[in-house]
């Protein structure tokens, strides 16, 4: 009895050891697919189909210079440029976010009585009948990177003032850079502000 009893017990130990042996081994070659090999793979399949996504879609100047993301807004300050939309966080791509204020909150009410106050102060030639409302308001992410076609073309007044570019060639220009909807189906038509800035500002430098 105490011989078989001992035997079970070898055996079972081994089998404690082989169980032991297999989770290691298992572990490690997860590690080594999920940790390694997947996200080569991944990579280099994303730099050979989609480079530019894969690395940030970032603009680059005509000076070659990287400008930003083309998925990210920025604060245009310079009248000169068109603006994009109120940004709670201050385009602070880490801070993604906003405050979710409601309606009657006095903070959200104090902001848009400030944009509108701004808008009629550098846009005199536009009333404020004109103003589209996502000129004034923040996004969900406070990132949005478009506006609408329509606030693109209320600034156009302005812009021309400032450059001395014909309203026609900053229409022009609007109508390039509007994006239809996804699929045609779904969103609403935009504009990115960045690019629209960015070819906005190749134009005056001629």
């Amino acid at each position: 009895m105490e011989k078989v009893s001992k035997e079970a017990t070898e055996q079972e130990s081994v089998s404690k050891g082989a169980f032991l042996f297999s989770i290691v081994r298992l572990s490690a070659i997860m590690i080594i697919l999920c940790g390694i090999v997947y996200p080569l793979a991944s990579t280099a399949i994303a730099q050979v189909l989609m480079p530019s996504q894969a690395n940030g879609s970032l603009l680059k100047n005509s000076e070659g210079k990287v400008i930003g993301s083309e998925l990210i807004g920025q604060k245009f300050i310079n009248p000169a440029l068109f603006h994009g939309r109120v940004s709670s966080i201050d385009y602070k791509a880490e801070s993604s976010g906003s405050n979710n204020y409601g309606p009657s909150n006095p903070d959200m009410l104090q902001r848009t009585k400030d944009s509108v106050t701004q808008w009629k102060t550098n846009n005199p030639e536009v009333p404020i009948s004109r103003l589209p409302i996502d000129l004034i308001t923040n996004s969900g992410s406070g990132l949005d990177p478009h506006i609408s076609p329509a606030s693109a073309q209320v600034q156009i007044p302005r812009i021309s003032s400032l450059t001395g570019i014909s309203k026609d060639t900053l229409e022009e220009l609007v109508k390039k850079h509007t994006e239809g909807r996804d699929l045609g189906l779904f969103g609403e038509e935009r504009v990115n502000v960045l690019k629209l800035n960015k070819d906005l500002l190749e134009l005056q430098a001629k």
